[in-house]
């Protein structure tokens, strides 16, 4: 009887300190690797986010910019980072669609990234350069197979998000783009400023600053609904049904991080993500806020994973 109360006793105990090491954490700082450079839309989140995680946590959350190789470089960190909560990984489109655009990756994203949470969808845009002569997506079709090979088509890289959302379009339409790819999306919208490029799908927060300057058009959204940001641009599923193409970011973890802390960290982030001064940064940056558990966002990312899949096949790019 005395033993086993003592091992009863004993596995209390145990429980109450496990459910500690949770509300304690985080008992030091956390760096979140961010696998994109200083200045660009997934800096400005995680850094906006991690002022508030911090506020409500009671530790940094310290950003760390490790660019390179269409974010596998800072993926790998993670992936090798002790699975302890204290190494976060902001996790976008890049990365699923990275499992079937190389041929071979150091690891494998679904099973060594755990998910901990969605942050928000970014949709893109159809943007053309001024003097394109087109409006609507059923002009800017017939203007394209009226100059087959003659409309170049910028992207911020070969297997990049807007790359492929452009790859899906031609599939669906028919139409002919002569792809122009560049390093990252600035030199890409300068060129399209300059009418050196003619068009580019291009997520909202990079572009939205040029629309409203006049320096570039846009035609359509990627989304199924028309964007509050911007009221008067249709969907391109309104000429081309059934197209979509938006982009996902969030937070991933080491495969084997305590379930206990990415449920912690779910809640927090969801908690952080729903204060009204968060939700009107990213909604001013045309963005749309997607919170759930971890298993949404896991869920998530499967089904983006498998969309984009297709997208890569059916563009025939592949990398080493």
């Amino acid at each position: 009887m005395i033993r086993r109360s003592f091992i009863a006793g004993g596995l209390v105990a145990a429980g109450i300190r496990e459910a500690s090491a949770a509300d304690l954490y985080p008992t030091k700082p956390v760096k979140w690797v961010v696998p994109y450079p200083a200045g660009a839309f997934t800096d400005a989140a995680a850094r906006v986010i991690g002022q508030r995680l911090a506020a409500r946590m009671g530790q940094q959350f310290i950003v760390d910019n490790k660019t390179g190789a269409g974010a596998i470089i800072g993926t790998e960190a993670v992936v090798n980072a002790p699975p302890d909560g204290y190494t976060l990984l902001f996790v976008s489109t890049a990365n699923v669609i990275n499992i079937t655009l190389y041929k071979k990756l150091p690891f494998d994203f679904r099973k060594d990234i755990v998910p901990v949470a969605g942050l928000v969808l970014m949709p893109q845009l159809i943007v053309v350069n001024p003097a394109v002569p087109v409006r609507t997506v059923a002009e800017f079709i017939a203007y394209c197979k009226a100059n087959p090979g003659k409309v170049n088509m910028a992207s911020a890289g070969i297997g990049t998000g807007n790359h492929l959302a452009g790859e899906i379009f031609q599939s669906m339409t028919g139409v002919k783009l002569t792809h122009v790819p560049y390093r990252g999306t600035a030199p890409a919208m300068a060129d399209l400023i300059s009418g050196q490029v003619q068009v580019i799908f291009d997520n909202v927060a990079t572009s939205i600053d040029q629309i409203r300057a006049g320096k570039i058009r846009a035609i359509a959204t990627t989304t199924r609904e028309r964007l509050p940001l911007l009221p008067d641009v249709p969907p391109v599923a309104d000429t081309v049904p059934g197209y979509e193409a938006v982009s996902f970011y969030g937070i991933g973890a080491p495969r084997g991080t305590p379930p206990e802390i990415v449920d912690r960290l779910n809640r927090e982030v969801n908690l952080a993500m729903a204060d009204p001064e968060i939700a009107a940064f990213f909604t001013k940056l045309g963005t749309i806020i997607s919170l759930g558990t971890p298993a949404d966002f896991g869920a998530l990312m499967d089904r983006e994973g498998a969309k984009w899949a297709t997208a890569v096949k059916s563009s025939g790019t592949s990398l080493e």
